[in-house]
């Protein structure tokens, strides 16, 4: 068993299995989608509402996922998408446009959640939350004749990931309250869950025990490092949902919030938060293990610059901890630079494309135990499978080139002397990348 776990299974896949890594980006829709959004705000310039209705949520749909569904008569619809854990329904006729996404289920009247509530509508710009007999609510209503498509995404997008965020809070919070309208939910095998509860408990262990080791003061930076390190890495590896997901959210805030506190001290209370983390039950990670599709990312883009500069400048604090022994921070801390990105923006497809394989070489053993065919670098003769690497770099340039004409790494810079060698050249690879497409 502790084999499949952490990897050591001769088990070979055929096919990549279907497992889904990080947060859901809106930022790599193809031409035809993009001129959708040009056509709905002309024809609402136009005054044709329904039209315009028509290429909104055309635009919004993923063809992919099949996130969205759309039907009209003349001038009157309805749609539906799905944003994680939540769907959102709504209606139009010539007049007003609603929508509704349902939070849970109130059987009995609880003055602490309608505080609750009363207070988090104070931050809401477009939609508001709402009591409907048993059922809590978050609702987005808007005249037909005002509801650009710019209006209609940031309000709906608004709706959808505030309820998505919420309904598991909320359930969490109050015992009263019910789970409601998550049929649509997919679960992941029983095996996939295992497999991703026990190398979350590994990566943390793993994390504080080396920690523990070093002196708090003098390396509270390389200590801050490789705690963000590992919240990013858990984000986009074990993805998990609903409480974890907060919790994670939470650990990220600890450091970045604006206070007068010192990194040793944030370093303590994230040390602190993942150690909680640990140690909750495998069911409750369990439950915020699951599948869905979503309409929109909860991170916007950026320009390539800033995605450039955040790895640049992590790559400026490795040479003391490469120099003097300490491999583990250094490569940790290259991890970071690309790592903040994926977790912070909607980056570029082919960037993602990038990371993913970054990944698949630092963790190859997770990925190997999940069912991929991961070997890229063996842990135990620490060799690296350069020609693989290569064919994969090539592989994701040919994929996107038609969109990124520029799109190129060069090979040569890459190097495999060791691990921090190896994140260092490639990392540095990505922030040259030039993204610019063909538009």
């Amino acid at each position: 068993m502790l084999d499949k776990l952490f990897g050591r299974s001769k088990k070979k896949a055929e096919a990549e299995p279907a497992v889904y890594f990080g947060r859901y980006s809106d930022n790599n829709k193809p031409v035809e989608k993009v001129n959708r959004w040009s056509d709905a705000e002309n024809l609402f310039k136009e005054k044709k509402y329904p039209e315009s209705l028509d290429a909104f949520y055309e635009y919004l749909r993923d063809d992919a996922i099949d996130n969205v569904v759309h039907e009209r008569n003349e001038s009157s619809g309805r749609f539906q998408f799905y944003q994680g854990s939540k769907i959102v329904r709504g209606n139009y006729d010539n007049e007003h446009l609603h929508a509704e996404a349902t939070l849970a289920k109130m059987p009995n009247p609880n003055v602490p959640v309608m505080r609750r509530l009363l207070e988090m509508n104070f931050n809401l710009y477009y939609s508001r939350y709402a009591l409907e007999g048993e059922k809590l609510c978050m609702r987005f209503d808007s005249d037909v004749e005002t509801a650009s498509p710019s209006k209609l995404y940031y309000g709906l997008k608004e709706l959808s990931t505030k309820a998505d965020k919420q309904d598991d809070l909320l359930v969490q919070d109050f015992s009263s309250l019910q789970t409601t309208d998550t049929e649509h939910i997919i679960e992941i095998p029983a095996e996939e869950k295992e497999i991703k509860f026990q190398w979350l408990q590994k990566w943390i262990g793993e994390t504080i025990s080396y920690i523990k080791t070093l002196d708090p003061d003098k390396f509270s930076g390389g200590v801050a490092y490789l705690l963000l390190a590992l919240a990013y890495r858990i984000d986009y590896l074990i993805v998990p949902e609903g409480k974890i997901l907060h919790d994670l959210e939470k650990i990220v805030e600890l450091y970045f919030k604006k206070n007068e506190r010192q990194t040793t001290e944030k370093n303590r209370d994230m040390i602190d938060a993942f150690e909680k983390l640990k140690n909750r039950p495998q069911q409750e990670v369990f439950e915020a293990l699951y599948r869905s599709r979503h309409t929109f990312a909860i991170v916007t883009p950026q320009n390539y610059k800033t995605i450039a500069d955040a790895i640049y400048n992590a790559s400026q604090n490795i040479n003391w901890y490469r120099d003097n022994n300490y491999p583990s921070i250094a490569a940790q801390i290259a991890e970071y630079g690309i790592a903040y990105c994926q977790y912070s923006y909607s980056l570029p497809r082919p960037v993602t494309d990038f990371f993913h394989l970054f990944m698949m070489v630092n963790y190859g053993e997770y990925f190997n135990a999940l069912g991929f065919n991961a070997n890229y670098y063996n842990p135990e003769t620490k060799q690296f499978d350069a020609d693989k690497i290569a064919d994969r770099v090539k592989q994701i340039i040919n994929a996107w080139k038609p969109k990124y004409p520029n799109l190129k790494m060069k090979l040569e810079n890459i190097k495999y002397d060791n691990m921090v060698v190896f994140n260092v050249s490639f990392t540095t690879e990505i922030e040259y990348l030039n993204i610019d497409t063909n538009r």
